[in-house]
């Protein structure tokens, strides 16, 4: 598969078939993930794999849709606005920016290994803040769910080159 196919199978997955994910293919996203860049190298984040039962099913409570009570794995994506780089002309501060090159690489990783994922950033932070002992100075960020796709991809609606690209 070419990198176009790659983004053209990519689709935000919310069915998930009740099967386990491979070893193998855990540790090839999760270093995908960690080749990611980030403005000047700070690479501000760090990445949590929930698969325990019990950690899954607070991890789940967060974020309140039926669709995610079927994941095997959910990642939290956590990202640091201290150690992140911060343009000086503007103070524009990158974390977001970073967390999200790695959360894509995460999700493209996850796609060619044959997994569906989808981006959940509407979730209760404070819950996960006060149920797993996070690093000093990093926020959730992202959710992505990891698993088997039991769906597939309906029609991508993009908008024409032309309104793209100036």
């Amino acid at each position: 598969m070419n990198f176009k196919e790659l983004c053209q199978a990519r689709y935000s997955c919310r069915s998930y078939q009740d099967k386990p994910i491979e070893a193998e293919k855990l540790e090839y996203i999760k270093e995908c993930v960690r080749l990611a860049p980030s403005a000047v190298n700070r690479q501000p984040w760090k990445f949590i794999l929930v698969t325990a039962p019990e950690q899954l099913a607070i991890v789940k409570a967060s974020y309140n849709r039926e669709w995610i009570q079927q994941a095997p794995a959910i990642v939290i994506c956590l990202q640091n606005r201290e150690e992140c780089w911060t343009r000086r002309y503007d103070n524009k501060n990158h974390a977001d920016i970073d967390i999200a090159i790695a959360t894509e690489h995460l999700c493209l990783a996850a796609t060619e290994q044959g997994l569906g994922s989808c981006w959940v950033c509407n979730f209760d932070i404070d819950l996960l803040r006060s149920t797993f002992s996070l690093p000093e100075g990093y926020e959730p960020a992202v959710l992505v769910p990891l698993g088997y796709a039991a769906d597939s991809a309906t029609e991508k609606n993009r908008k024409p080159m032309e309104e793209v690209w100036a």
